[in-house]
């Protein structure tokens, strides 16, 4: 494969449909743009690849829905690694890509070097927020963590609360070519069946996965079910390098993988990486303040100051130009000093 052919690949998103089998999918390649989200941060191994597992599913959820503005995947535990979050914002026209940006929070020094990262994250739960921007309710959905990995936790959540049946098989981390650094790659396949009811949520049963939440095949019929595992055990068959490229292309991968199965390809969707942090939102966030309330916030150089967790810029403000009874207007510039 070309170089020129690689590239037109990475950190990309692919959406399919198998459709002898009522089941639509993706396929997310992610290379600098993956680079670009952890080389904001400085995280140990554990907390890389957690960040990374996040932001390849973050690519492939957020694809699949008709998102005007912003998709947001949170994960909040009670063991070393306390929080990711991740952000997916829809392209602004059919010429722009879909933007990523991630981070996460942790406590170094309860880090266990060269366990599972999963495991760090402990007790807690797996949310997806969708925002549709200005004059609209946020929505929510939230299901614990469970089965062992992040991917596993997303099929969970698709069960529990959109009643979805949903695969997802990844691959990521640090990848080398001859002569060069080595860089971060994922890429992973997102399975979805389209169900026309669910048998188990109309007799209102529990679900057969862990904890009692609902799987996969506690929302199909027989006929869904046997195209639901054919195409699983379809996928089964990949491998790792397959997955993360660069030496096949998705078109390739799919036809490889289900080629009886009817595969239909749509537009490509480019994403890469992107934070919309601006002097103007940290103005905005800050309004609510009075004066006093802004004087506990001032530095001993007589300065506020703000961090983004996302991208790590820095901002800068005189506090009289802050909050509600602002005695300045804004300083000129952007207020960013990165």
């Amino acid at each position: 494969m070309t170089l020129t052919t690689k590239i037109a690949w990475d950190d990309t998103v692919l959406p399919f449909q198998l459709d002898l089998s009522d089941i639509r999918g993706r396929v997310a390649r992610l290379d600098h743009t993956l680079d670009q989200v952890l080389e904001q941060h400085d995280y140990p191994p554990e907390v890389e690849a957690m960040v990374a597992e996040a932001a390849l599913l973050t690519a492939l959820i957020g694809q699949t829905m008709k998102l005007r503005w912003k998709l947001s995947l949170q994960v909040r535990g009670d063991g070393p690694i306390r929080l990711i979050a991740t952000d997916f914002f829809a392209p602004a026209d059919t010429d722009t890509p879909a933007r990523i940006r991630a981070y996460a929070g942790y406590d170094k020094d309860r880090l266990v070097s060269g366990s599972h990262p999963f495991s760090q994250i402990g007790k807690g739960y797996f949310a997806i927020l969708i925002d549709q921007g200005a004059g609209t309710t946020p929505y929510q959905g939230i299901t614990p963590l469970a089965g062992g990995s992040l991917s596993a936790c997303a099929e969970a959540y698709f069960a529990q609360s959109e009643q979805l049946p949903t695969r997802f098989q990844l691959s990521y981390g640090l990848s080398r070519e001859p002569g060069q650094a080595a860089r971060w790659r994922a890429g992973g396949v997102m399975l979805q069946h389209m169900p026309k009811a669910s048998p188990l949520m109309a007799g209102g049963e529990g679900g057969s996965g862990e904890n009692g939440l609902l799987a996969a095949t506690d929302l199909l019929d027989a006929d869904e079910g046997e195209n639901w595992n054919r195409a699983n055990i379809l996928l089964d068959t990949v491998d790792e390098l397959e997955l993360i490229g660069p030496t096949i292309g998705p078109t390739d991968l799919l036809l490889r993988l289900f080629h009886e199965e009817g595969p239909r390809v749509y537009d490509a969707l480019p994403v890469q990486f992107g934070c919309t942090c601006s002097a103007e939102r940290v103005r905005n966030t800050l309004s609510i303040y009075s004066a006093r309330d802004i004087g506990h916030m001032t530095t001993e150089d007589g300065r506020v100051t703000a961090d983004c967790q996302f991208c790590g810029a820095h901002y800068d403000f005189d506090p009289k130009s802050l909050g509600f009874e602002a005695e300045l207007p804004p300083e000129g510039g952007d207020d960013r000093a990165d």
